[in-house]
């Protein structure tokens, strides 16, 4: 296989989810969303860090006390009236230790808990806010890409939230502790330490610009691999079937050499920074010792705030200090890629929480019904397979319309983008209990027109009206619920047949899931399979054939009981005489219901009350099979073999 150069990549600003810069409050964001997760813990936690980080600051006042003290008793040449006070420093200072380890250990073990508690309700709401995007989201995004948002993103999160900011705080603390005593001991060599802070800062920042880039576009293009891995996995036989194999190997090899590119310059310069900062901290650690020996040699005047004087009891805590301030700011520096990674995961998944939800504005609910003496409905809690629409009106009053199944289009326009118009002016009406067939070649706009009846998209112009009522009123779940649907592309889940086929009705029993079965002409291969109904599916029923895939989709739209159908090519999958099977099934299942059937074997739409054919969005010809033959037009030379469906 011919290898995969690797090139650069376009200089261009980096990027996270699409194509902008991770804003500066995605951090403030984050934060407040632990708060909302964790309103008690979180805090206590910020306690215990605070403790934590104090307590570090404090072993250098110590130390200049009783080196104060040893050089106060070095003088006087009485060890014994200081002794005491040495060993009470020490006590106290063991105290401090002790309060420090017990608040260290708190923290860790809260930020376990809240980090993966966190992660967790993140990824609740994620996919509870993914259940509420429109079909529009998921047909324009890749699938690997959406599963990236609770791998890779959620795993950055992971240790942003486990490791940087708990080191951010606890360093920040420290600094500041830090510095606000170096500045009480003394302001000269405070000023020393403040030019070399300036001094590792810009080093910081230079480094971490362009690390970070590569570091956030690392992040992209690893959403890139997984949408590109999931849609090899899918299409693994159809590469197999035209000997791919190299062709996708090298696609792989391009995917990949961005993320091995993109990582290792990203960890090349962040390797480097703490090997830079380390030693302008030594250099740091050096001017210090050596001013500090200057201003004790030269008995210069000392200006802090504590008013001491320079001493050996100053200058060696200063000395402990300037080592301390220089790791904390190594310890800060050291976790800027890992924030600036984990901010490109965290704007990535709100990326995802602030998508547009699907909107319902419907207020007309399904409901059980029972008819009254007077022939009128009215609702009740009880299921008695009677349905009606709750029309709640505007003045209060409430009125029940049954659900019997009639949908009627009245020049209904649609296009997915407002530049493109694919369905022009589509009027038809299906009465209730009546087959209308939907006939044209691939993008006529056949599976258009029944996605609008159960408004996975809504109509640009135009009415739909369901049973007298404009859809748009139609609360969504109760309008797909009043449907059922079999598609041309069968997606089973893991779990048992009998679950699979429950799926379309959930308080369907197992007897009813049974009759089901029966209905579709599929209990017979169910009843040969190893565990009959309790045969376990994976991997979207890779196990059964295509037909008995698309047996089981019949089957589960069968104990949904629907009083209207949509069949999408529902027979496609299934071979002549599989198909005399079901259309016999077929014809029970639809018998009663208003059916809208798509097909390209027209065979199976040859006893519809109407059919629709369609050709470039528009119904050019309307009419049963036999006024369609009569007509001889395009239905008459599809149906002839004169002209082939494409």
């Amino acid at each position: 296989m011919k290898k995969t150069e690797i090139k650069n990549q376009p200089t261009r600003p980096a990027t996270t989810a699409r194509g902008q810069r991770a804003p500066r409050g995605v951090l403030r964001r984050l934060i407040k969303t632990l708060f909302e997760f964790y309103p008690v813990l979180l805090p206590i936690t910020l306690v215990c860090i605070l403790i934590n980080a104090v307590v570090s600051s404090l072993p250098a006042v110590f130390l200049q006390n009783v080196i104060a003290i040893v050089d106060e008793s070095y003088k006087s040449g009485d060890w014994n009236a200081v002794s005491g006070r040495i060993l009470g420093l020490v006590a106290v200072l063991v105290v401090f230790y002790v309060i420090s380890l017990i608040a260290g250990a708190t923290y860790t073990q809260l930020m376990a808990v809240i980090t993966q508690g966190s992660l967790k309700k993140m990824r609740q709401k994620m996919f509870s806010h993914m259940q509420d995007l429109p079909i529009k989201y998921f047909d324009t995004n890749g699938h690997g890409d959406i599963m990236s948002y609770y791998t890779n993103d959620v795993d950055t999160l992971r240790q942003l939230i486990s490791q940087s900011l708990p080191n951010i705080i606890v360093s920040g603390i420290t600094l500041l502790m830090v510095f606000s005593i170096m500045v009480y001991f003394s302001a000269i060599l405070a000023l020393i330490v403040v030019v070399g802070v300036v001094c590792m800062v810009f080093a910081a920042r230079a480094v971490t610009n362009r690390s970070s880039k590569y570091f956030l576009r690392q992040q992209v293009t690893m959403a890139k691999a997984e949408a590109f891995m999931e849609e090899m996995m899918t299409g693994q036989k159809v590469i197999k079937v035209f000997c791919h194999e190299d062709a996708a190997k090298a696609d792989f090899d391009k995917v990949n050499s961005e993320i091995f590119f993109n990582a290792r310059n990203g960890n090349r310069f962040a390797n480097i920074l703490m090997p830079l900062l380390g030693n302008i901290g030594n250099v740091m650690y050096v001017v210090i010792a050596l001013a500090g020996g200057a201003l004790l040699l030269s008995g210069a005047p000392n200006i802090s705030i504590s008013g001491m004087a320079f001493s050996i009891s100053i200058v060696v805590p200063f000395l402990n200090m300037t080592k301390q301030f220089a790791g904390a700011i190594g310890q800060v520096s050291n976790q800027i890629n890992m924030i600036i990674m984990g901010l490109a995961g965290a704007h990535r998944i709100f990326a995802l929480l602030d998508e547009e939800p699907e909107k319902d504005e419907g207020y007309v609910t399904l409901v059980n019904a029972k008819e009254n003496a007077d022939g009128s409905l009215s609702e009740c809690n009880e299921r008695t397979n009677v349905w009606a629409w709750k029309h709640r009106h505007h003045d209060g009053t409430v009125t029940y319309t049954r659900l019997e199944g009639d949908v009627r289009f009245t020049d209904v326009d649609f296009g997915y983008t407002p530049e493109k118009t694919v369905l022009h002016n589509i009027t038809l009406y299906a009465k209730p209990g009546q087959k209308v067939a939907f006939v044209g070649s691939t993008g006529a706009g056949k599976t258009t027109i029944t996605n609008l009846i159960n408004r996975f998209y809504d109509i640009s112009d135009g009415k739909i009206r369901y049973d007298g009522i404009n859809i748009n009123k139609i609360k969504k779940s109760d309008l797909r619920r009043s449907l059922g649907i079999v598609l041309q592309d069968t997606n089973l889940f893991t779990g048992t047949v009998m679950e699979n086929i429950r799926y379309g009705n959930l308080e369907a029993s197992d007897k009813e899931c049974i009759a089901a079965a029966q209905l579709a002409g599929a209990d017979d291969f169910i009843q040969r399979l190893p565990d009959g109904y309790n045969t376990r599916l994976t991997g979207n029923g890779a196990n059964l054939s295509q037909g008995q895939r698309q047996l089981l989709a019949i089957a589960r739209a069968a104990v949904a009981d629907p009083p209207v159908m949509i069949l999408d090519e529902a027979t496609s999958s299934i071979d002549t005489r599989t198909e005399a099977i079901v259309q016999r099934g077929m014809d029970a299942l639809m018998n009663g219901r208003t059916v809208f059937v798509i097909a390209h074997r027209l065979s199976t739409v040859r006893n519809s009350n109407a059919i629709m054919v369609l050709d470039h969005g528009r119904i050019i010809e309307r009419g049963t099979h036999e006024d369609l033959l009569k007509l001889k037009g395009t239905y008459y030379r599809l149906y002839t073999g004169a002209l082939e469906l494409d």
